[in-house]
């Protein structure tokens, strides 16, 4: 129990659930996430560990007993029979016979169909009619002679989703929270470890929440496989639909002609397309048609009669390439199939998530700390799709009048979507509100200048926006950062990004960084070729490309004496962050010479032996390579700054000190990340180089 998962406990009393229970009771139970913290939600809401291990045993006798596996359906239509009523849960879904006029049920496991159900519950839960719903329902048997008659029949049925809610309470518990604590709140909810991601990660991953509290609202995400795209939409919320991308067609999308029936959107609050990339796949035109009509005006054609819907759709797929080879060769769309390699389809996407951010998921990123139940969430979101959250930055800043109306709604739909998850409440600073925006008119921005590679009528657009007070600051994505030999091929003839007295956000900068989420730097190596010179630079979170040889190099070259002053070098990871500074300085120095190199840290109050048998090892490698490594411990603590000191008058101040990457796979010695640093994702730092006068 960390203090934060006290005060949620506290604050959502009956609310949350411990997140690595559902691994716990799930078994071979091939249910949604929402299912089983429904259930959970009813026994195990609590902090108490007695109650949380007699909730587990119940919910486990409860899915024993009355979940339904398709490999046991004829044991539980046989309990059913013997027993003459039986309670299960199961997927159902409901379509109208209307030869006999009656609605009647199918279950997905239990695998019997033709079950009468009454008008009434098909009106009050239309989501019966498509996809299904998971229910717990009774069902009954009762055979008769006639050929014609079910002897099944359906007793009750409850759907598996909240059935109320106090917004208000809600509201006043959020008053509670810090942003930063509001933001691993809701990154534990869906069922992340938010100390294993840093700030900008854990809100490009709660950008996926957006369609759900956001109307008509369309997002796109490709990236590497086993980032965890498609888990929110497939698990999250009763009120969002998964399905594969290939198996899409208009009348199961939108509607049948020839029956009347509403396909998906009218139905779901968000339809996502699963495996939506790959060049080979078969699209059918029309659908790709009506879609973007339906994106762009939120109406559909059924006939001459245009039909309305508020479902948001998301896209979904994975890259076969990395991002330097797309931007290189191709572009970001590069794996969307032919048909929708278009730019009118393109152009209608309000935002694109980077999911090669992401980075793929390990067993150790899964919190099991506390977070919502679900559904109480999913409803939350839900009720916030009545509000319009876009106008909430206009006291503190003014977006671009270069900025057209389509790409203005992009920005607006995924600031507004950002301001009701963290801060439904209003209690929000100007500096937090640039938080929001800055990502927001990136998303628009990386589809746009994609755009503008794949179609050349597309015109150049000014992503920026004006603080109050005249301050202009552009905005740049972070793989704008990273590659801008490949990134600006339209526009090679251009000064680049920047201009004269404006602050541009994704450049080298030497003003203060307002925000942690935006990229504001690129690696050292491009932003100083010419070589050592002083400087303040800012880094982005998961920028990768960045290197102690590129950082430090050119700095420590020539250095006889250097002096690291860093008072958390304890972990294993950060006396790592030593070792390989060390590599570098091996590397820059000539094989004539010897340096010093002399580390000023605290000593680590839990494991103080193994500390010093790391650093004991890092002066055993130097023997014999010419650097005399040396520590020592600052017995007051008190020292705080962390920065580099050399004996040719450069002092480079770190304010994360060495401490600069992200988790990486460290005991996996195939991994690049291992092996090579600009293969890391770094935190979000920054770097001071100054130079002694008369050196």
């Amino acid at each position: 129990m960390t203090a934060l998962d006290d005060k949620i406990n506290e604050r959502f009393p009956g609310l949350v659930v411990r997140k690595d229970l559902v691994k716990a009771v799930k078994g071979n139970a091939i249910v949604p996430t929402y299912v089983l913290e429904y259930l959970l939600g009813q026994y195990c809401a609590t902090n108490d560990e007695a109650s949380i291990q007699s909730g587990i045993e119940t919910v486990r006798e409860i899915l024993r007993k009355h979940y339904v596996h398709r490999n046991e359906a004829g044991l539980i239509k046989s309990n059913i029979r013997e027993k003459g009523r039986w309670k299960i849960i199961d997927r159902i879904s409901v379509a109208l016979n209307d030869k006999s006029d009656a609605y009647e049920a199918s279950f997905a496991n239990l695998g019997i169909s033709k079950v009468l159900i009454d008008s009434g519950t098909v009106k009050t839960h239309p989501k019966l009619l498509v996809g299904g719903v998971w229910c717990i329902a009774d069902i009954e048997y009762d055979y008769t002679e006639d050929k014609n008659v079910t002897p099944w029949i359906l007793g009750s049925m409850k759907p598996i989703q909240l059935s109320q809610f106090d917004y208000d309470a809600y509201l006043e518990a959020r008053k509670t929270f810090t942003t930063d604590e509001w933001i691993d709140l809701l990154f534990q909810t869906v069922g992340f470890n938010p100390d294993m991601f840093g700030r900008r990660s854990k809100l490009i991953q709660l950008m996926r929440l957006i369609p759900f509290v956001e109307r008509n609202y369309n997002l796109i995400e490709l990236g590497p496989k086993g980032t965890g795209k498609s888990h929110i939409f497939s698990e999250f919320s009763p009120h969002g639909i998964l399905v594969s991308g290939g198996e899409v067609t208009v009348p199961k999308l939108f509607v049948n002609n020839s029956s009347g029936k509403i396909g998906l959107v009218g139905y779901w609050d968000v339809v996502a397309l699963d495996e939506f990339a790959g060049k080979q796949k078969k699209v059918d035109k029309a659908l790709v048609d009506i879609l973007k009509n339906y994106m762009a005006n939120k109406t559909f054609s059924r006939g001459v009669e245009p039909l309305g819907a508020e479902a948001s759709m998301v896209f979904v797929g994975n890259t076969k390439h990395t991002v330097p080879y797309m931007l290189k060769n191709t572009d970001l769309f590069d794996e969307l199939p032919d048909k929708y390699y278009d730019s009118a389809f393109i152009d209608r996407l309000h935002t694109y998530i980077p999911g090669w951010e992401v980075g793929v998921i390990r067993g150790e990123m899964f919190s099991d700390g506390y977070g919502f139940v679900v559904d109480y969430l999913a409803e939350i979101l839900r009720h916030l799709r009545n509000d319009d959250y876009s106008d909430r930055y206009r006291a503190h800043f003014d977006l671009s009048p270069d900025i057209s109306t389509r790409d203005r709604d992009g920005v607006h739909k995924t600031f507004s979507g950002f301001m009701k998850l963290l801060f439904p409440h209003g209690d929000v600073t100007p500096d937090e509100i640039e938080e929001v925006l800055r990502l927001a008119l990136e998303g628009r921005k990386r589809v746009k200048d994609q755009l503008m590679r794949i179609d050349t009528t597309y015109p150049e657009v000014d992503f920026s926006f004006t603080r109050k007070g005249g301050e202009k600051v552009k905005v740049a994505t972070l793989e704008e950062t990273e590659f801008p030999s490949f990134y600006y091929r339209r526009a090679q003839e251009s000064d680049g990004p920047g201009q004269a007295g404006i602050e541009t956000v994704g450049m080298p900068s030497t003003g203060n960084d307002r925000s942690s989420l935006t990229p504001k730097a690129d690696t050292l190596a491009t932003a100083k070729p010419e070589g050592p010179s002083e400087g303040h630079f800012t880094f982005a979170e998961n920028q990768k490309g960045v290197t102690f040889d590129g950082l430090f190099g050119p700095y420590l070259a020539g250095a006889q004496k250097i002096t690291i002053t860093d008072p958390y070098v304890r972990a294993f990871y950060q006396i790592r962050n030593v070792m390989e500074l060390v590599e570098t300085i091996a590397k820059t120095q000539s094989p004539a010479d010897e340096v010093d190199v002399h580390l000023i840290t605290c000593l680590d109050g839990i494991r103080p032996e193994k500390q010093e048998e790391n650093l004991s090892a890092i002066a055993s490698s130097c023997d014999g390579a010419g650097i005399r490594f040396t520590w020592e411990f600052d017995e007051t603590n008190t020292i705080h700054a962390r920065h580099i000191v050399t004996d040719t008058g450069w002092k480079i101040a770190l304010d994360r000190g060495l401490d600069i990457f992200q988790q990486y796979e460290m005991n996996d010695a195939f991994s690049f990340s291992n092996r090579l640093q600009q293969f890391r994702s770094v935190k979000a730092f920054e770097i001071i180089y100054l130079k002694s006068k008369g050196i």
